[in-house]
C-alpha cells in the first residue's frame, strides 16, 4: 500500500502490549510458544508486544483457551482502553496486522506504486516530496520501515499477492527517468516469484471496474475477507460482508480487465526501453 510510513506506537498500544507480555510471561510461555496456540505468528505477537500492531478482537477468546478466563478478562479490560481514534495509526496498525497474517492478499492501485512493491529510489522520491517536508531522519526511519514489510513477499512464499496497477502511474516519471527505470526492474523481478501476480491496467481501457478508485483486499488464516481503502490523512477497514463483497466483486472484474501477466511483462519492458 501506499501509506507513508508506520505510524507512532501510542502509549494504549504500549500498555496493551505490556499487559499482554505479563500474562504471557506469568504463564512460563514463550512467544514462539504462545503465537500457535493463539492462531498467530510469533512475528505477529512480538509487535503486539511492542505496541506495534493493533491486537485483533479474536486475540481476547483465543487467549482464555490458553491463559484462563482470569488472564482474558484482564487482557479484555487493557484492550477497551485502546485509543479508538488516533488518526492513521490505529487503522493502519490493525491493517499491517491483517496483511502479516493473510493467505491472500489482492490490491488495486491508481495512485502510486502499492508500497510492497516499491523499490528504495521511488520511496525516497516519495518521501522527499511530502508536504509538509520532513527531516532526513524521518526519512531514513520511513524508509527502512517500508523496506521492512516488503520481506512479507519472501517470508510468505505461500500467500498469494495479486497486484493491479494503473499503467498511468509509472507514465508519471515520479522522481525522474532513473527512478522510473528503477521501480520497472524491481515490478519485473518481484513479478517473476511464484506467489506473486502483476497486472497493469492500460492507459486507454473502455471497460474498467475501478473508478470508484483504489482498494486493498486480505484473506485471513480463518478465510475471512478483510478491505482496506486510504484517503487524504484518514483510512478505513472494511469488515461488513456485503461491503467486502462489492470489493472482491470488483476486484474479480478488475483481473479480467486488466492485462495478463505476460502482457503486462511485455508492457512494462516496452515502457522501459522508450525512457
Amino acid at each position: 500500500m501506499t501509506k507513508d510510513s508506520e505510524p507512532e506506537t501510542s502509549e494504549s498500544l504500549k500498555t496493551f502490549g505490556a499487559v499482554l507480555k505479563a500474562l504471557r510471561d506469568e504463564a512460563g510461555l514463550t512467544q514462539e510458544q504462545f503465537a500457535p496456540r493463539v492462531r498467530y505468528s510469533a512475528t505477529y505477537v512480538a509487535k503486539m508486544e511492542q505496541g506495534r500492531r493493533f491486537p485483533p478482537k479474536e486475540l481476547i477468546p483465543r487467549t482464555e483457551e490458553v491463559l484462563g478466563a482470569p488472564a482474558a478478562r484482564v487482557l479484555g479490560a487493557a484492550y477497551r482502553t485502546l485509543t479508538r481514534k488516533v488518526g492513521l495509526a490505529s487503522w493502519f496498525l490493525r491493517w499491517a496486522g491483517i496483511e502479516e497474517e493473510a493467505v491472500s492478499l489482492l490490491a488495486y492501485e491508481c495512485r502510486a506504486i502499492p508500497g510492497l512493491l516499491q523499490p528504495e529510489p521511488y520511496i525516497r522520491a516519495l518521501f522527499e516530496r511530502r508536504l509538509p517536508p520532513v527531516t532526513e531522519e524521518q526519512v531514513e526511519r520511513e524508509v527502512t520501515a517500508r523496506l521492512d514489510r516488503q520481506h512479507l513477499l519472501t517470508e510468505r512464499p505461500s500467500t498469494a499477492f495479486s497486484f493491479i496497477i494503473e499503467q498511468a502511474v509509472l507514465e508519471r516519471h515520479l522522481g525522474g527517468p532513473e527512478v522510473t527505470r528503477a521501480s520497472i526492474d524491481h515490478l519485473l523481478e518481484v513479478g517473476r516469484q511464484r506467489n506473486v501476480e502483476i497486472q497493469l491496467m492500460p492507459l486507454c481501457q473502455e471497460e474498467h471496474s475501478g473508478v470508484d478508485g483504489h482498494m486493498y483486499l486480505a484473506e485471513t488464516p480463518d478465510h475471512q475477507w478483510v478491505g482496506y481503502t486510504e484517503g487524504q490523512r484518514s483510512s478505513s477497514l472494511i469488515v461488513a460482508p456485503k461491503d467486502v463483497s462489492v470489493l472482491l466483486q470488483r476486484y474479480g472484474r478488475l483481473r479480467a480487465e486488466a492485462l495478463d501477466c505476460g502482457a503486462t511483462v511485455s508492457l512494462l519492458k516496452q515502457m522501459r526501453g522508450a525512457l
